[in-house]
Formats: C-alpha cells, sequence, structure tokens
C-alpha cells in the first residue's frame, strides 16, 4: 500500500461532490440514497485511477517520468503543470464569487432515488474536473514509482470514507443531524465558491 497518496482523497470529494452527500442525507430516502451514491462514488474512483494508471503506463512506454525526486523530470513538470491549473480555477472561482451558485441539480438530491444518487455519484468523480487531476495525479504518481495498482487502495478507501462521512454522522446522531443539516446545507449554498477555492488550495499544498 501507498500512503504517500492518501491525502489527495481529501480534495476529491470537497465540493459539490461532498454537498452532494450532505444533501442527500437530507433526502426522503436517505440511507438508501446515500449508499447507492457512495457505491457510484467507489465505481468511478476505481476506475478512474485505473484508467490514469494506464495513460501514465502507456505514456511511460514513451517518455519517462524520470526520478520522483529530480526537479526536472517529466512527472514534476506534469505535477506543476497541474498546479498552475489549480490556480488559475481558483483565482476564476474567486473573481466569480459575487455571482457564484450552486449547480441546479443540488437540488433535485432531495428526491433522488438511489439509482440517480448511484448516477450523480458516479458522473461527478468521472467528470469534476478537479478529481480528474487528483486521479491523474495518482496515476502518475503511482507509473513514477513503478507501483501496482493496490498501491491506491488505501486512496480509494479512504475517498469513499470521506464521502460517507455524512452518512455516518446520520446514523450516529440522527436527531442532532436532523436539526443541524438543512443549515449546513444553506450555508453551502451560499458559500459554494469557498467551498470550492478550498479543495484547490488543499490540493496544491499536497502536490507541493
Amino acid at each position: 500500500m501507498d500512503l504517500q497518496v492518501l491525502p489527495l482523497a481529501v480534495t476529491m470529494m470537497v465540493g459539490p461532490q461532498i454537498m452532494s452527500a450532505i444533501v442527500l442525507v437530507t433526502a426522503r430516502h436517505a440511507v438508501r440514497a446515500s449508499l447507492a451514491f457512495l457505491v457510484g462514488v467507489t465505481a468511478a474512483t476505481t476506475v478512474g485511477v485505473c484508467v490514469s494508471r494506464g495513460v501514465f503506463a502507456l505514456l511511460g512506454n514513451h517518455v519517462s517520468l524520470g526520478d520522483p525526486s529530480s526537479k526536472g523530470s517529466a512527472g514534476t513538470i506534469i505535477q506543476i503543470a497541474l498546479v498552475a491549473l489549480l490556480l488559475a480555477a481558483a483565482v476564476k472561482s474567486y473573481a466569480k464569487r459575487e455571482t457564484a451558485k450552486p449547480p441546479k441539480w443540488l437540488g433535485t438530491l432531495m428526491e433522488a432515488s438511489p439509482r440517480k444518487a448511484f448516477t450523480i455519484g458516479a458522473l461527478m468523480i468521472m467528470l469534476m474536473p478537479s478529481d480528474i487531476m487528483v486521479m491523474l495525479t495518482v496515476g502518475a504518481h503511482l507509473e513514477q514509482r513503478d507501483l501496482e495498482l493496490a498501491a491506491a487502495l488505501p486512496f480509494v478507501a479512504a475517498t469513499v470514507l470521506i464521502a460517507a462521512l455524512p452518512l455516518l454522522t446520520l446514523l450516529l446522531f440522527r436527531k442532532h443531524m436532523n436539526r443541524a443539516m438543512p443549515s449546513v446545507r444553506e450555508w453551502m449554498n451560499t458559500h459554494s465558491w469557498v467551498v470550492n477555492i478550498a479543495a484547490y488550495v488543499i490540493f496544491i499544498l499536497l502536490i507541493l
């Protein structure tokens, strides 16, 4: 197992991802929908890491990613490029903070069926730019260090655990959650830009 990629799991669920998990625990079928959401997150993260590892394995056959400690290696250059993209995304989120709104589909999760919750969980991981960059980073990390896919299992497990935190909290503190979650959801709806920037900053710090 490789614990170096474990912290990257934090950024996988920061943003609309964790907002969706929070909305689902206040939905009509909270437990069933949340479990389906977690299955979708698990499947998409596993597939995404496998694809990313495969892409960099193919790339490594033609372009060496170099020594991880070398500042001029291709793998390091890729990481620097990812940091630059994240910085640009963070600046864009801040510039548009006055008009920033959460995705409209978040409101539909209150009535989400397990099938829809599964689809949302999978699509967010597979299509969210920040998650794609995280999984590419994990793939580059595995290839650069010549590690097997099994080394990414702690990363996948940590991602799912973070996604499960709202559901676990609901199961443990149902009465308090029923009172607190609507306020938390409202705050995240009005401060979605803060959540996005936090995800970018955390990811940048973890890469560096």
